[in-house]
């Protein structure tokens, strides 16, 4: 009696464990998805997408895997549904031994704010537009102004990633305006001037004029003396004093 008893608690813990392991099943056999498993591996720093986030967009279009047959469920579908999303870099989905699915996510990095009349967006480190979003923040720059997107995921784009891998200019540089003409102004973080860039041409020669500028003068002046600093001309800084 004892060894049947012991057979039978065998076999339920047996059941138990193809039941955990191997996921619900429909009465015509099928495995079912238990659960839905979202990972987005730069959360702390990037807080732009939450797990509701990516359940919404799956049950939007139709591809919530959770209680749907492990067999029907597509996970190149699903990753590229994810791919739109303008807040995604990579999705990687796929289907656990234990009956899950598991969704992968790194988002996309901001290297720029961008403001003008009548929007406002980001662009990623990939020269493309990412919509804005109020819980990130951060210490980027902030472009504003005659600001279209052509200008923004072009000459501006080549810009803020320069400053971004630039340990001195990124710590230096606060905002750019673009005027009407199409004339740059910098606005840094330490000091009461404005910076004159003039166009985007040349402007790793200017910046690196500006660098030698700050390294030999300043010492010997201090900030306060210059209200402008016009990078404008070739081989050439021309300030204006207060």
């Amino acid at each position: 009696m004892k060894r049947i008893l012991s057979v039978t608690v065998v076999i339920l813990l047996l059941g138990c464990f193809a039941y955990i392991f191997f996921g619900k099943k429909e009465p015509d056999g099928e495995t079912l998805c238990r659960d839905l498993i979202v990972v987005i591996k730069d959360s702390v720093n990037k807080p732009f997408l939450h797990e509701k986030d990516i359940v919404a967009l799956l049950k939007s279009a139709r591809l919530y895997p959770v209680e749907q047959p492990l067999n029907r469920i597509n996970t190149d579908t699903i990753e590229r549904a994810l791919a739109k999303n303008q807040l995604i870099e990579t999705a990687h989905v796929y289907k656990t031994p234990s009956g899950n699915v598991k969704i992968e996510i790194v988002q996309k990095t901001p290297v720029l704010r961008v403001f003008n009349a009548r929007e406002s967006y980001y662009v990623d480190d990939r020269g493309d537009v990412m919509p804005a979003d109020y819980r990130y923040a951060t210490y980027l720059p902030v472009a504003s102004g005659n600001i279209e997107k052509s200008l923004a995921t072009a000459e501006l784009f080549g810009f803020a990633l320069f400053l971004q891998k630039h340990d001195f200019w990124n710590n230096q540089i606060e905002q750019i305006y673009v005027h009407p003409n199409k004339e740059v102004e910098l606005i840094p973080r330490v000091g009461d001037y404005r910076i004159i860039l003039g166009n985007f041409e040349d402007f790793r020669e200017k910046m690196n004029n500006l660098q030698l500028f700050y390294e030999q003068a300043i010492p010997k002046t201090g900030w306060e003396k210059y209200n402008v600093i016009n990078l404008k001309y070739k081989n050439q800084i021309v300030c204006t004093k207060k």
